[in-house]
């Protein structure tokens, strides 16, 4: 389900939910080896969603799953953020 930056009835929630979808299946795919999850869908929520949350809260995803996990914070950012 994409997310609808028009629908009124979006939560700050659904917005950390997309997020953490999208780490998730980074970590998922690249670290851990499991079925693909990564989606087109889940790139453009997370990028949206990135939009409106703060840094602290990106950042606090991250961390918490990096360590729920057991990735290593700077290898996890470049998973997500890769130079290209």
């Amino acid at each position: 389900m994409a997310l609808d930056l028009n629908d009124p009835e979006l939560e700050f929630a659904d917005l950390v939910t997309a997020y953490q979808s999208w780490v998730m299946a980074v970590i998922n795919d690249e670290k851990l080896g499991g079925e693909p999850l990564l989606s087109d869908e889940l790139v453009d929520d997370a990028l949206n969603a990135m939009r409106f949350l703060p840094d602290v809260v990106t950042s606090a995803i991250e961390t918490t799953l990096a360590r729920v996990y057991d990735v290593d914070p700077d290898e996890l950012a470049s998973l997500l953020y890769p130079e290209e």
